[in-house]
């Protein structure tokens, strides 16, 4: 394993985010390691519709916004939101309560 890589998870671990991400349209701007299955989410806070979602590498996604390398320690069964992609993350366990926290 890459002694510089910042996650527990193998960097091609699965992850779920939104098609509009990664065509550039939206930021990440809500992750969640979930706690039924351990899978991270990185989503844009919005509305979001199975079909929207698609799945990639843990690598991948932190290639397309390095800045998610600041979530790595984040625990299972926690989430983190921003207001916009230049602020600082603020984390919570649980679930996310709303699209937008407050």
């Amino acid at each position: 394993m890459d002694p510089t890589w910042p996650f527990p998870d193998p960097i091609d671990a699965p992850v779920i985010t939104l098609e509009r991400i990664l065509r550039g349209e939206s930021a990440v701007l809500l992750a969640t390691h979930d706690e039924d299955d351990g899978w991270w989410q990185f989503l844009d806070g919005e509305q979001v519709f199975e079909e929207d979602g698609v799945i990639v590498k843990l690598g991948e996604i932190l290639q397309f916004d390095p800045s998610l390398a600041e979530l790595a320690d984040l625990p299972v069964g926690w989430h983190a939101w921003r207001p916009g992609p230049a602020d600082p993350w603020q984390r919570a366990e649980g679930e996310p309560h709303s699209n937008r926290e407050p």
